[in-house]
């Protein structure tokens, strides 16, 4: 009989990280207690009812869309059994929210702890992930070379991140009492918490009066966009943001409103 064991032992074969092994049993779980079946006895019309119940209960696209991928994995990948083929919803492309650099400055200046006010000013200098950052070990920095590695980041690849001048004096008082082998960012249990995180940069916008929603990805945005309009090529940017595919960072290019703000309005020539 195949079980989600099975699922997790091929995941893992396959070197999928920790966070997507996790969500892929979870959802796959969550199916076979809707459905009420083994494995085995699965078929194509218990998907379809199963994603229209999610469908029904306002289940953003976006969540739909990894769900599926869960049950596509272990059932026509491990099961061989080619019954998971709807369609997946479109998902709104909603442009990025970005902060411009005044609010950069603003947000990160208006921190007081000098820990939080050094994972805000790494987040938006290297374009890190929160998974990234969280996970960041202090032999994973080069301060001489001005660099850092994300070691096994989305793809599991590693990439290099480049650190700004201004922090290197901050992050090596930071490091004065820590091994190579610890995390940049401890919390109470060891490593900082994404919840955590998260904490620090909704309680910095709050106290910046800064109103567009702002989080932990925002500063990634907001990263990639300040390089582009600096006039950065755009296909080193992909690089240090770890896109595979170019189309993402392409996306960039329209939220980048430098350009358009030199256009002379035809008003002013009436």
């Amino acid at each position: 009989m195949i079980s989600l064991e099975n699922l997790e032992t091929e995941l893992k074969l396959r070197a999928f990280s920790p966070r997507t092994i996790k969500s892929y049993l979870f959802y796959n779980k969550k199916f076979l207690e809707f459905i009420k079946k083994e494995p085995e006895q699965v078929a194509e019309d218990d998907i379809k009812k199963y994603i229209v119940s999610l469908m029904e209960k306002n289940i953003s696209p976006k969540s739909i869309i990894m769900i599926k991928a869960a049950l596509k994995f272990f059932y026509d990948e491990v099961l061989k059994k080619n019954i998971v083929n709807i369609k997946s919803p479109k998902v709104s492309k909603k442009l990025p929210v970005v902060l411009t650099k005044e609010e950069v400055k603003t947000l990160i200046n208006s921190v007081k702890n000098e820990k939080h006010r050094l994972i805000i000013a790494l987040l938006y200098s290297s374009g890190v992930r929160l998974s990234e950052l969280i996970n960041l070990k202090v032999g994973d920095v080069e301060l001489d070379e001005k660099i850092g590695w994300v070691r096994s980041g989305k793809g599991a690849k590693d990439r290099l991140f480049i650190l700004p001048n201004m922090l290197v004096g901050d992050l090596k008082k930071h490091f004065r009492s820590k091994k190579e082998t610890d995390f940049i960012f401890e919390g109470y249990k060891g490593q900082m918490s994404s919840r955590n995180v998260q904490k620090i940069v909704s309680s910095a916008a709050k106290k910046a009066g800064i109103t567009k929603p702002v989080h932990v990805h925002t500063l990634r945005h907001s990263f990639a966009t300040h390089l582009l309009e600096s006039g950065e090529n755009i296909r080193k940017i992909q690089i240090l943001l770890g896109h595979a595919n170019l189309n993402t960072t392409q996306l960039y290019t329209q939220v980048s409103t430098e350009e358009l703000k030199k256009i002379k309005n035809p008003f002013d020539n009436l």
